[in-house]
């Protein structure tokens, strides 16, 4: 890191990725090439704190101080990009406010009756009961009206039903409403009459529509998509209008002034949005911040010359997992959110409980769990010394010696002594020693680690020792030993500065909107003018959100897909359509790549059997305004290549219980040059991050300061 003086050029972008433990902060001068990472204490009682103290700490690493030097600093900010949890965690925490559903009169049930689908089977009941609905019964309210399944009217709009309706919920004080009308995806007409009829009539309520959200067939994951959005828009709402307040204070941009910062926010779909247009599709932030995190490391791993790679984001909370094949990361929509399924364009990622804060505790039975409960940071784990009560991994970390006594490089002390206490009732309730104790904690956790890896690969049909691991995130690493002895992985790759992978992830990602619209039809009867004019409407709108985003015409890039499957399946494969004309010829080279893709995905395909139909049902398009990425910068390691690594000491370290604690070397991971290699047992610390190197491993430093770990004597 260079430090700059405030009075030079700068063009500064920041990405800050707020977690549950702490805030992950990367700002990239865009003249200079300059990268610098660095963290703060997360605040969960308003996250914006945490955000403005992480631009105060990068800026003043980039040479600006205090005072004065910082609003320089501000001056320069081009852009910031954020990741954050707040959606993610109020579905996830179930904290959803009174909340009203309007829909078609005689479809007043369709929340009731759902899926029929049991989550998980039955367990150990011979019952089970339904989980209560997003909004319960006597807040849904159905409106006369009638559209079919091509948007053809089939009995006019209620206005007088709908006026009585919104009377009604406003003398219920249901401040958030979802209106998903049948077959809305085909003409929105019916539900904008609806949001005018709202705004005359209860002009205070917040108004998600179905046709806006989601213009896709399914009746049910429409409405519960829908729903999804209205519940999480007051929220999001109001946190990014404070952080766009304060960052035009900060930059001391007032009302009138002619500068503001540009702020985006990150979807979950791998692009990022402006915060004044991510405010009317709040749902599409569900999971921001892991999706940050798949795609910087998607690119660290590219760079480095990894073409399919398994990403593992490991946090306070939770571990995020999901497949990179040629650099993107996989896409889907039909993932969910806690309880709430919600269909809109998402990288497939699996969460786990098992981070750094998971609790360990005794089953009914008396036998050894760990998650998904989690400690969070107040009061965190018992090494926080904040009044924490449970055993977590991090504490069994401590206690084994594998992370050091303090975090962020001595920033945050760890009180070793709180941890051992707590490891050592819990193992008295096991009949264990504290050491087999702790390292069931931190097996218990890897298992579950390496299931959700298994759950994104194995249970896709891909073959999991197939792909390089890449581990980030401040507890990502910690059991890549394990994990490829569990699951037989033939490398691991640990990016520099692991724990801010989710910010510089911010950092590489593109303006991105997507825009879908339902087009049920045979691939026999399907025309080329009639795809083609769909497609070429979602275009228009894809570039009017480019344009008001700033992006000159010759920058917008399209991508165009289609959701298609054989006649009769309930399940769609997303297949690219290519650029160009749509005639004849496209159509066919659609339905080639929906049966390689079919194969691909489910082992057979119907390519060779003319009685099995194609059927189109989907159509959609993303447009793109790419930005500058930083640049991963290739090093030379010198004099210093392949020379012995110097330890800058040694501790106790227990890596297998029968074994105890081995006097081990640890090294500091900014003193390790390219070409360096280091060999178990052993561990590597840096700012934010520990690897625990197991005996029988090795760590190698390569060009791009990534440590490439691998068992010994194989490449």
């Amino acid at each position: 890191m260079t430090n700059s003086s405030p009075e030079a050029r700068r063009r500064i972008r920041i990405g800050i990725d707020t977690g549950g433990t702490f805030t992950d902060v990367v700002a990239f001068d865009e003249e200079s090439g300059e990268l610098v990472t660095t963290k703060t204490p997360s605040t969960p009682g308003n996250p914006a704190d945490g955000f403005m103290a992480g631009i105060d700490k990068v800026l003043g690493l980039m040479g600006h101080s205090q005072g004065a030097d910082v609003a320089g600093g501000a001056e320069a900010i081009t852009a910031v990009s954020h990741g954050t949890t707040v959606a993610t965690n109020q579905l996830l925490e179930g904290k959803v406010d009174r909340l009203g559903f309007i829909t078609t009169e005689g479809y007043e049930a369709m929340l009731e009756i759902a899926r029929q689908s049991v989550p998980d089977g039955y367990g150990n009941s011979y019952f089970w009961v339904k989980p209560e609905r997003i909004v319960p019964r006597h807040l849904v309210k159905g409106v006369g009206g009638r559209l079919d399944f091509t948007g053809a009217e089939v009995r006019p709009f209620d206005e007088d039903g709908a006026r009585a309706v919104a009377r009604w919920f406003r003398a219920q004080g249901i401040l958030t409403l979802g209106v998903c009308f049948l077959h809305a995806y085909a003409n929105p007409e019916h539900e904008e009459r609806m949001r005018a009829v709202l705004a005359e009539e209860h002009p205070d309520a917040v108004v998600s529509l179905s046709s806006q959200v989601l213009r896709e067939y399914r009746e049910y994951e429409r409405a519960m998509t829908t729903l999804v959005d209205a519940a999480v828009k007051p929220r999001l709402s109001a946190y990014v209008n404070n952080i766009k307040a304060r960052l035009a204070a900060y930059a001391g941009a007032g009302p009138t002034a002619a500068r503001t910062v540009p702020f985006y926010v990150m979807k979950s779909n791998g692009g990022v949005l402006s915060a004044d247009e991510v405010v009317h599709q709040p749902i599409t932030t569900v999971l921001s911040g892991p999706a940050a995190g798949a795609l910087g490391a998607a690119l660290i791993a590219k760079v480095a010359g990894f073409d399919k790679v398994l990403t593992s984001d490991g946090g306070g909370t939770s571990t995020d997992v999901s497949v990179v094949i040629d650099g993107e990361p996989t896409l889907t929509t039909e993932g969910s959110v806690g309880a709430f399924p919600s269909k809109i364009p998402m990288i497939d990622v699996v969460t786990v409980g098992a981070g750094g804060g998971s609790i360990a505790w005794l089953s009914p039975e008396g036998t050894l769990k760990v998650g998904p409960q989690s400690a969070g940071a107040d009061p965190g784990p018992l090494c926080y010394g904040k009044g924490g009560t449970d055993v977590t991994i991090t504490d069994a970390h401590v206690f084994l010696g594998r992370i050091p006594p303090h975090l962020l490089g001595g920033e945050i002390p760890l009180d070793v002594e709180a941890a051992r206490r707590g490891i050592e009732e819990l193992a008295d309730h096991l009949g264990l020693t504290p050491e087999a104790c702790a390292a069931g904690i931190l097996e218990i956790s890897a298992w579950n680690q390496a299931n959700a890896l298994r759950q994104v690969t194995v249970k896709r049909g891909l073959d999991v020792r197939d792909f390089t691991l890449t581990t980030f995130g401040g507890s990502g690493s910690l059991l890549l030993c394990r994990l490829v002895d569990v699951l037989g992985l033939p490398t691991v790759l640990v990016p520099p500065n692991p724990g801010n992978v989710s910010a510089f992830g911010l950092l590489t990602v593109d303006v991105k909107n997507d825009y879908v619209q339902t087009h049920v039809a045979l691939a026999d009867a399907l025309e080329p003018d009639t795809v083609a004019g769909v497609l070429d409407a979602l275009t228009a709108q894809a570039a009017e959100a480019l344009a008001k985003e700033g992006f000159e015409e010759d920058r917008h890039v399209f991508a165009r897909t289609a959701d298609l499957r054989y006649f009769g399946q309930a399940f769609e494969v997303r297949v690219p359509v290519p650029d160009g004309p749509v005639d004849a010829a496209v159509l066919d080279e659609v339905g080639r790549r929906f049966h390689a893709e079919h194969r691909a995905l489910y082992g057979y395909d119907f390519s060779g059997d003319p009685s099995q139909q194609v059927e189109w049902v989907n159509l959609r398009v993303s447009g793109i305004g790419p930005i500058q990425r930083p640049e991963i910068r290739r090093h030379d390691g010198g004099a210093t290549a392949g020379a012995e690594p110097v330890a800058k000491g040694h501790r106790p370290v227990c890596f297998d219980p029968e074994d105890k604690y081995v006097d081990s070397p640890v090294y500091w991971r900014p003193d390790l040059r390219p070409g360096t290699t280091v060999t178990g047992p052993a561990i590597i610390e840096e700012f934010g991050s520990t690897v625990p190197l197991h005996p029988g491993f090795t760590a190698r430093i390569d060009e791009y300061l990534n440590i490439i770990v691998t068992r010994e004597g194989e490449k």
